[in-house]
């Protein structure tokens, strides 16, 4: 859930940044006493993500600038429709532009690329989630882009659940089984415990632990297949590595769960929106 705490703490931070002693050039060349009216203008089709981020950047920059969105996160746009309107003091809605574009900009390609992935998937069970690769700081926005894009959050952070990769498990021995049953005695009885693997011969192990979800990671189709076989109800299968979007509809056929996207939010680019600007009369 994205809170106004998290959204206040990011923008406030971006608007340090871009404007950390004012706004020079529109303190020099605008009157003071200048108003002006803009619209959100999406220039290429896309989903719709950020609106109370970018209302949150013009309020923070100015309490007097009123916005008024026209587009809820999650919606589909074509080029050219109106986004938000935005009305207020000419210098105030000048300095909160750029932070506003860049942050909406980047949730909203993440929804849309998120969408395309849903779409690919669209008929079997799987669903697909987001990973922790995603932009520091920005983690709350983006998380709530691939919601909107009709996505699912994995864990938020290291401090949300037990999750076993490669790395963890290369240092706890050769008890596996063993380990991860100490693990789960040791943690609250509604701590989810994931843990991944890389090949088929090591689920049975996993398995007699009683975990909550195993990662079959970089498993071939064929493997994957086998391995949603292997584990029938007993764990949430979860598919990771090798997703993009001509494989995820493959992935997907095998029967997993859960299909893990990295790319939903790394290699998510901006939407291209503009502001378009005009000194309102009178």
């Amino acid at each position: 859930m994205l809170t106004q705490t998290a959204i206040d703490r990011v923008v406030r931070r971006a608007l340090d940044e871009d404007a950390p002693w004012g706004d020079l050039t529109s303190e020099t060349l605008i009157p003071a006493d200048a108003t002006a009216t803009a619209d959100l203008v999406a220039r290429e089709p896309g989903v719709f993500s950020g609106g109370s981020v970018f209302r949150a950047a013009f309020a923070a920059t100015d309490p007097a600038i009123r916005v008024e969105l026209l587009a809820a996160d999650g919606s589909a746009f074509a080029a050219g429709d109106r986004l938000a309107r935005v009305a207020g003091p000419a210098r105030a809605v000048l300095t909160a532009e750029r932070v506003a574009l860049n942050l909406t900009q980047r949730m909203s390609g993440v929804s849309t690329l998120t969408a395309r992935y849903v779409a690919a998937v669209r008929g079997t069970a799987a669903r697909i989630a987001d990973t922790r690769k995603m932009t520091p700081g920005l983690r709350a926005l983006e998380r709530h882009a691939v919601v909107a894009g009709g996505g699912h959050n994995h864990r938020f952070s290291l401090s949300d659940a037990v999750m076993a990769k490669d790395n963890h498990l290369a240092l706890v021995g050769d008890d596996l089984t063993g380990a991860l049953r100490d693990a789960r005695a040791r943690l609250p009885h509604t701590t989810h415990i994931e843990v991944e693997v890389d090949r088929l011969d090591q689920i049975p192990a996993v398995l007699a632990a009683g975990v909550d979800t195993i990662m079959l990671d970089n498993f071939s189709l064929d493997d994957l297949r086998a391995g949603v076989a292997l584990i029938g109800d007993r764990a949430i299968v979860e598919a990771s590595g090798g997703v993009n979007l001509d494989t995820v509809a493959g992935i997907a056929a095998t029967g997993v769960d859960v299909i893990s996207v990295g790319a939903l939010t790394h290699a998510a680019r901006g939407i291209d929106l503009g502001l378009d600007i005009a000194l309102e009369q009178g």
